[in-house]
């Protein structure tokens, strides 16, 4: 960004203007535009100066708009000034929104959550609604939409961690849209966000899985991921991609290196004896593990009528696995910090989630001791 004094020659004088110069674009055949803005001060040189005065008043009006120059372009820095990126001013806040989603695409969950954001600011804003024109009362009202409108297909409100969840992901779209300087305020910074509720944690006990592992299930490979998770945590989106060579067997163990879908880290994570019998036969390097895993409502359903068939009551998907093996392990004594490397967690408070499973599990023991019929006194 410059700021530059020019001048033009106009009937009454040389009137003095601002040339605020913002860089440039290139379209999609690679030609050039150059992006500027001009600002009027109202101040004329007088051409040709004949005496003191005309020199004297020519003098002051340059310093005057050399202020004024030097003024702007502080503010400009500071975000202060009224005058907007010209970029942004053709930047329609659906657009730039979809622009975010659609770089999302190869995480189907994070995609699809960002889609639903899309519907939902669609109903919201007003058609061409441009990035520039978000400001506070914009963020406060987007924010009581998701909270009080009915916004699901059974034309119920939201639930308070869906709307925390797709709020924070409009707060990425306009905090992404400020680091990229295409507005120069930033109005989420003063908006709270939508403070999510803590959810139960459904898992499985180690008499649940053993249920199901000697239970039919109509797709035997959705059976043999399941169970996998469960020995493993590892998430569904990363066993549906797991290839041949990323498990690396050993001599006496087995390792699965692979890189973690949804945080894209590195992972390497150590494998049972028994869950490395789930995976079968080595195939070709680059053949899936899991050949016909796949998320549908077909294969949901076979899920559902598998925990049925072996008499488990509980609201399972698929996730529960990875709950129930954080579970396993603190159950089992192993140290928190290890079950967050294990897991891939970024933030141990993520991994602190499963202690409060372990204490509901230690009730559910204590309430299973028998009652005695007791003859006692309390007199000294």
């Amino acid at each position: 960004m410059k700021v530059k004094l020019n001048k033009r020659k106009t009937k009454v004088g040389i009137s003095l203007f601002l040339e605020i110069y913002w860089g440039y674009t290139k379209d999609k055949d690679g030609k050039i535009k150059h992006q500027r803005e001009y600002e009027k001060l109202d101040l004329y040189l007088i051409e040709n100066p004949t005496n003191q005065n005309d020199k004297r008043h020519n003098k002051q009006a340059l310093v005057l708009a050399n202020n004024i120059r030097s003024k702007r372009e502080i503010e400009i820095q500071s975000g202060k000034y009224e005058f907007k990126n010209p970029n942004q001013r053709k930047i329609k806040l659906l657009d730039y929104f979809h622009k975010l989603m659609e770089e999302r695409k190869q995480s189907k969950g994070n995609y699809g959550s960002w889609d639903s954001v899309h519907k939902h600011l669609q109903k919201f804003c007003r058609e061409g609604m441009l990035l520039g024109d978000v400001n506070i009362e914009f963020v406060e009202g987007f924010k009581k939409f998701l909270l009080t409108e009915k916004l699901t297909k059974g034309g119920k409100k939201l639930s308070t961690n869906s709307a925390s969840s797709y709020f924070n992901k409009f707060r990425t779209c306009i905090n992404t849209a400020y680091e990229k300087e295409l507005i120069g305020k930033n109005p989420v910074q003063k908006v709270k966000s939508i403070k999510g509720q803590e959810t139960k944690r459904e898992y499985l006990t180690e008499e649940e899985i053993q249920l199901l592992a000697i239970t039919d299930c109509r797709y035997p490979v959705l059976k043999r991921a399941f169970l996998f998770s469960c020995f493993t945590g590892l998430r569904w989106s990363d066993c549906n991609k797991l290839v041949w060579s990323e498990v690396n067997d050993e001599k006496d163990s087995s390792k699965i290196i692979f890189r973690q879908q949804k945080t894209k880290g590195q992972e390497y994570l150590e494998a049972s004896k028994q869950a490395r019998e789930l995976l079968g036969q080595r195939k070709e390097p680059n053949d899936r593990v899991f050949i016909g895993l796949r998320y549908s409502d077909y294969m949901n359903t076979a899920l559902s009528r598998w925990v049925l068939k072996a008499g488990i009551t509980k609201h399972v998907t698929f996730h529960v696995a990875r709950h129930t093996h954080a579970t396993l392990l603190l159950t089992k004594g192993v140290d928190l910090f290890v079950i967050m490397d294990i897991l891939g967690h970024k933030d141990i408070r993520t991994t602190q989630i499963y202690t409060k499973i372990v204490n509901e599990k230690r009730k559910e023991a204590i309430d299973k001791l028998p009652e005695f019929e007791l003859n006692i006194s309390f007199d000294e």
